[in-house]
């Protein structure tokens, strides 16, 4: 190429290309990875400069050159990529490689108002400097391209509108300590800080993106999850919608229990008007839900949930359908679907199901989710009374129709109401759980509110977190890191402000935290176990065993300094009540694990000193954040041993953890022959995890005849769901036959991707 091209310079000034220059960046780069090439990253990168070019564009040249270069024969390409996006960002952030005194730092980026100013209030000069020698900027370079990229589109401080950067990633994970424990007494709060610093940065605790993108500065809103359910009632609508609209600003995702509403033509004032049903409301909902980006950090998203008896089932579960007129269709939401015992017995049995308005059959409603022996009596009832509005549908139709349009859409979802109380850390008969989230791990109580600023009103909200299995090398590890997460996630709930005070007075009462997993598939390689055929079932009940009794044992502890949450009498833990004791026997059928943790004496401990939070596990998607710790996303197994993630950043390449020596022990996606295994270890976890677990079913219609899942395929694989005490089903996936190497989309509205942590 032409060595007398002049570049263009941060100031303006122009100057003749320096190719040693360059060759020095990428030989830095490429130092001590495998199977790179500095002078094929040099030569894909000079056939794309041009005279004038200006030195930033020859940085991101050079980045989306190794990049491209990313493949199964060569993965150490991502990491190339991510250092040369590294050196370039620190030099957006800081104008040079090496970044600024930690203290230095705060205070420039605090008198400008981007950062939280109770960072200088709380801390002195000589605690920065301290809280300086823990940090190891070298980490920067054990990212990959793809986490990189998530971090600077996402996570660090910026701002959205001019593309400025003010921060690199090593800051990011000491500031987020450093605000989380500032309260913490000064005699100990710096070990916190240096210890949950150590777990961030070394990917072993992942956090989500509300609290990477939001902890630290001004913006005090960090859940991920919000629970907002809705009553029958034109107020109760209104503040619902009210409270959707202040939380997608704030970066939540949401689910909308909107069960109660009744169904078109009922009466409304002892029949002044005739009822217009859910389809105008959902819509409202909808509105409310698009009508605020959230900061550029996502879009507003979120999932409605209502009954399968509900009297408009058929007209809700096509919502999403993309045939139909715009008037009968609200396809802008996702749906979750509630189903219990009787309606899977109906089903069972090939009998009838009976669809009515919540509104006409009093009490129906409230014992779906409390007592399904009630629920069962008073539905026969209702069935009986001819003087009650209802229609009739064969069970065997309607399932047909609910996984028809599941498998059609993807996002028609599905919640088990029972099992989300049956196996609850909350007593049903105080503190039913009547919903789930976006993403549908959170099984938390909520209570409708009748005006916005009802204080009588129950808005859930759920902080998240996760451990990184791939990182762990011994489950006694865990101890540490639950005691880490609950202590941090815990001060974070008096850390961040309330837009609303149902949500408020709800989280002070209950703290509940959802602490799930990421780098399951990676797990499950190195320890050289598949999904599909039963031999990652004991290593999976005793790793999720060891993560629940830790979690708990955390909580204990907390209780013990701090005082029980303050609604500890409504949870069954204050009943002396564990997982252990309510999960679905069917798991011992394909499981013999022994116990290995000392769980009566933690019962009687928990008895006598209470827990701190209602709840501490959830198993949640993780795409985004998985990606920061280059970790495989929560528990799914991946698509590819090299997966094209598409994002509003781009196309970004991520190889599997450890490629290179496990690349044999994966079990991809569409490689496992059906969903009976994988069904099989989510009923594992769930046995232990106290909230639920966004789990996914996946089809490849070229393994059926025809090229078609049969419908008994979905049903079977419905009611395994169902017999294994799974409380949520997720994604219905089908593979689409295009590529060996599938693009996962990132999802909108929940934590990672999908649900972002």
């Amino acid at each position: 190429m032409n060595k007398n091209l002049l570049v263009t310079k941060r100031s303006g000034k122009q100057e003749t290309i320096d190719l040693e220059k360059i060759h020095r960046v990428i030989k830095w780069a490429a130092k001590g990875l495998d199977n790179v090439s500095v002078s094929l990253v040099e030569l894909k990168s000079h056939i794309q400069f041009y005279d004038g070019i200006r030195t930033e564009d020859i940085h991101e040249t050079m980045i989306k050159a190794a990049a491209d270069l990313i493949s199964e024969e060569a993965p150490d390409y991502q990491y190339l990529a991510a250092r040369l996006a590294v050196f370039h960002l620190r030099k957006k952030a800081y104008g040079k490689f090496e970044p600024p005194a930690l203290y230095d730092h705060v205070k420039l980026n605090v008198d400008a108002q981007r950062y939280d100013a109770h960072l200088l209030a709380d801390y002195t000069a000589e605690e920065f400097k301290e809280m300086e020698m823990f940090v190891d900027h070298w980490r920067d370079m054990n990212f990959s391209y793809g986490a990189i990229k998530q971090l600077e589109g996402k996570y660090l401080l910026q701002n959205r509108i001019s593309g400025e950067i003010f921060e690199s990633p090593q800051f990011l994970y000491i500031l987020v300590a450093a605000s989380l424990f500032a309260t913490y007494d000064k005699s100990e709060r710096m070990d916190y800080i240096r210890r949950f610093y150590e777990a961030t940065s070394s990917f072993k605790i992942s956090l989500p993106t509300p609290i990477m993108a939001g902890v630290r500065t001004p913006t005090r809103q960090f859940s991920s999850c919000v629970l907002i359910e809705c009553d029958d009632s034109l107020d109760s609508i209104n503040a619902v919608s009210n409270s959707i609209v202040k939380y997608v600003s704030q970066r939540a995702g949401i689910g909308i229990n909107a069960g109660r509403i009744r169904a078109l033509g009922s009466s409304i004032r002892g029949g002044e008007a005739f009822h217009t049903g859910c389809i105008p409301f959902y819509k409202h909902f909808q509105t409310a839900v698009k009508s605020c980006s959230q900061g550029g950090v996502r879009g507003g998203a979120a999932t409605l949930f209502y009954p399968l008896w509900h009297l408009e089932v058929e007209s809700l579960l096509v919502l999403k359908n993309n045939r139909g007129v715009e008037e009968n269709r609200v396809r802008h939401l996702d749906y979750g679907v509630q189903i219990n015992r009787l309606m899977y017995q109906r089903l069972i049995d090939n009998k009838d199901i009976s669809l009515f308005s919540p509104s006409d059959v009093d009490g129906l409603y409230d014992a779906f989710f409390q007592d399904q022996d009630e629920f069962e009596r008073l539905y026969t009832l209702y069935e009986q009374d001819p003087s009650i509005r209802k229609q009739t549908i064969k069970a065997s139709e309607l399932f047909g129709l609910v996984m028809q349009e599941r498998a059609s859409t993807g996002r028609i979802y599905i919640q088990h109401v029972d099992h989300c109380n049956t196996h609850s850390p909350f007593d049903p008969a105080v503190a039913p759980v009547r919903q789930s989230n976006l993403c549908l791990e959170i099984a938390l109580p909520t209570k409708p509110m009748q005006h916005p600023g009802d204080e009588e009103g129950e808005i859930a909200l759920c902080t998240l977190s996760a451990f990184n299995l791939g990182a762990i090398k011994d489950l006694s590890e865990l101890e540490n890191l639950a005691d880490l997460a609950v202590r941090a996630l815990d001060s974070l709930l008096d850390y961040q402000d309330y837009p609303m005070p149902a949500a408020e007075k709800s989280t002070m009462a209950r703290r509940s935290l959802g602490i799930g997993v990421i780098n399951y598939a990676y797990y499950l390689a190195k320890n050289g176990v598949k999904y599909s055929d039963g031999s990652a079932n004991n290593l999976t009940h005793r790793t999720f065993e060891a993560i629940q009794f830790y979690l708990l044992k955390a909580s204990m502890n907390l209780s013990k300094e701090q005082g029980p949450c303050l609604a500890f009498n409504e949870t069954t833990y204050s009943q002396g009540i564990l997982p252990i004791d309510t999960y679905k026997s069917a798991l011992d059928e394909i499981c013999d694990e022994e116990l290995h943790l000392d769980w009566e004496t933690l019962r009687s401990e928990i008895k006598e000193h209470g827990l701190r939070n209602s709840t501490l596990t959830a198993l949640m998607p993780s795409e985004t954040s998985s990606q920061i710790s280059n970790a495989t996303n929560g528990i799914e197994p991946p698509r590819g041993l090299i997966s094209i993630k598409a994002s509003k950043d781009g196309i970004l390449k991520q190889v599997v953890p450890d490629y290179e020596n496990l690349r044999d022990n994966y079990e991809l996606l569409w490689n496992i022959p059906n969903n009976t295994g994988y069904l099989q270890l989510v009923g594992l976890m769930q046995k232990f995890v106290d909230q639920a677990i966004s789990s996914n079913t996946n089809y490849d219609p070229q393994r059926f005849p025809g090229q078609k899942v049969p419908m008994t395929t979905l049903l079977t694989d419905l009611m395994l769901a169902y017999k294994y005490g799974l409380k949520t089903l997720y994604y219905h996936n089908t593979r689409d036959g295009a590529s060996d190497v599938d693009v996962v989309k990132e999802d909108e509205g929940c934590e990672g991707g999908a649900c972002k942590i």
